[in-house]
């Protein structure tokens, strides 16, 4: 769901996280000083205090942009601090790549579009493009005040400032549009070669009023470095990207495909002991995948998250009817306790996600995509052993009811799925009712009230399900009893 109002202890946390962000910010821009002065920084500060209060106070300020930016435009990630810690590990990152590769190698051979390509890849397209201005404002800054690889001759020319502000600006933006479309390794190099366009013509066109009929060579160099600075930052983003995907949880694109690989650890393991199962979430993600992408969430996401809604099944996987061969186990167990056992894979598949280390909304997608639902055929069952009427929560799933659109659509797509397979006649009418049925009774059951799906989108959802699911369990045509002689 949306966040919409911060708590007060919420705006109080978040508001320290920032604070603390910042101070790491200036021990950054304190060892940046550090490293260009090599280790003489007393002079420095000593004969710049001017600049070096200009420096911190620019510095402060965009800071405290930053987080009220957040606070208007994205309240949910302000309250994420694990979120804005990694925002800020990148800055300080993205500072230290490009102060070294400034000092010892060239100004131009800096990588400066290593972090617009990195936080494209964990926030939406309008902060990431946020950030990338305040990066370029803040390198900026600390260029014009603090870093001597603009002066040239003796005087102060200003051309390496400007062009990093430049080339920040309009590569960060290039590099920001096209990789939010990328979903393998080799788009990332790719989009690193069209990122030499927009970097070499920046840097040449800072460089023409110092031009002359004897700097070809500088020319040269210059186009050179340029091309270093997208190639090292492209090859640094491809090699920290998995770190921070790592240490923070984060779920790229590339993350999501790993995880629905057959090696991945839980899929493999559901593959080998639940085969019926891991078919089952097979047909669900590609449900979830369409229907996500019909009402425009994150199809990719959608995807993983179905599957391993199921994981907690790895626990007692024959006593799944989809993982059971012609004899029920459940056959000798009493209707409560077979409830017990079949409401309990929701949060056994929380347990066995957080214990691997993924994200929380494949774990809030594991205990959610049943919701409160009734198990019926249990509830039925029981109510053919009793005289009178039973309190129908003692035979439902414990919930929490789905609090996300991802997890409505997981929810509709597993219970449509497993019904479709019980179907004995698939044809489109039949399986069109089937889910309008499981649609409207999660309605009426108010499976929906906690998300912000709406009819329009259930609608979208219902109509792909029906036309996936025609797909899958198409008619063919029955082969002749025919037997060929051996030739």
């Amino acid at each position: 769901m949306v966040k919409t109002k911060l708590s007060k202890k919420e705006i109080a946390l978040s508001a320290l996280t920032c604070l603390l962000c910042h101070l790491g910010l200036l021990f950054v821009l304190f060892l940046m000083v550090v490293i260009n002065t090599e280790g003489d920084f007393v002079p420095l500060m000593h004969d710049n205090v001017a600049n070096l209060i200009t420096v911190v106070v620019a510095s402060t300020v965009l800071s405290i942009v930053v987080y009220f930016f957040f606070l208007v435009e994205n309240k949910a990630l302000l309250a994420n601090y694990k979120k804005m810690i990694e925002i800020y590990f990148l800055l300080y990152i993205a500072l230290l790549f490009a102060n070294v590769f400034g000092k010892y190698v060239s100004p131009t051979a800096r990588p400066l579009l290593f972090y617009p390509l990195m936080i494209c890849m964990i926030l939406r397209r309008r902060e990431a493009i946020f950030l990338n201005s305040v990066y370029m404002l803040l390198l900026f800054v600390f260029n014009r005040y603090l870093n001597s690889t603009d002066i040239v001759g003796g005087t102060v020319q200003m051309i390496e400032s400007f062009s990093s502000l430049l080339t920040i600006f309009c590569g960060g933006i290039v590099g920001i549009f096209l990789l939010k479309s990328v979903k393998t390794r080799l788009g990332c190099v790719l989009v690193g070669l069209v990122l030499f366009i927009p970097t070499v013509v920046i840097n040449l066109v800072m460089q023409l009023p110092f031009v002359t009929a004897e700097s070809w060579f500088d020319i040269l160099e210059n186009i050179i470095f340029s091309v270093f600075d997208c190639t090292l930052s492209v090859l640094l983003f491809m090699c920290i990207l998995p770190v921070v995907e790592g240490l923070f949880a984060e779920l790229t694109a590339f993350r999501l495909r790993e995880l629905t690989s057959d090696n991945a650890k839980l899929m493999a393991k559901l593959k080998k002991h639940a085969l019926g199962t891991y078919n089952h979430v097979v047909v669900v993600a590609q449900l979830a995948e369409a229907c996500a992408s019909a009402i425009g969430e994150d199809a990719e996401l959608a995807r993983a998250v179905a599957y391993y809604h199921d994981v907690g099944k790895l626990k007692n996987p024959e006593m799944f009817a989809e993982n059971q061969n012609e004899y029920d186990l459940h056959k000798e167990l009493t209707p409560e306790l077979s409830v017990d056992i079949i409401r309990s894979h929701t949060k056994e598949g929380a347990k066995l996600i957080k214990k691997n280390r993924l994200p929380d909304i494949f774990a809030d997608v594991a205990v959610q995509h049943h919701g409160t639902m009734p198990i019926k055929y249990f509830y039925a069952k029981a109510l053919k052993l009793s005289d009178g009427e039973l309190n129908v929560a003692n035979y439902s799933y414990a919930g929490p009811t789905p609090t996300t659109k991802i997890a409505a659509i997981v929810m509709i797509a597993d219970a449509s799925e497993a019904a479709a397979r019980s179907l004995s006649d698939r044809s489109p009418e039949k399986v069109a009712a089937l889910v309008g049925s499981i649609v409207e009774e999660r309605m009426n059951q108010e499976q929906f009230i906690d998300c912000d799906i709406t009819m329009r989108e259930l609608t979208l959802v219902t109509r792909t399900c029906i036309n996936q699911l025609a797909g899958v369990y198409h008619s063919r045509v029955k082969y002749p009893k025919l037997t060929l002689s051996r030739k």
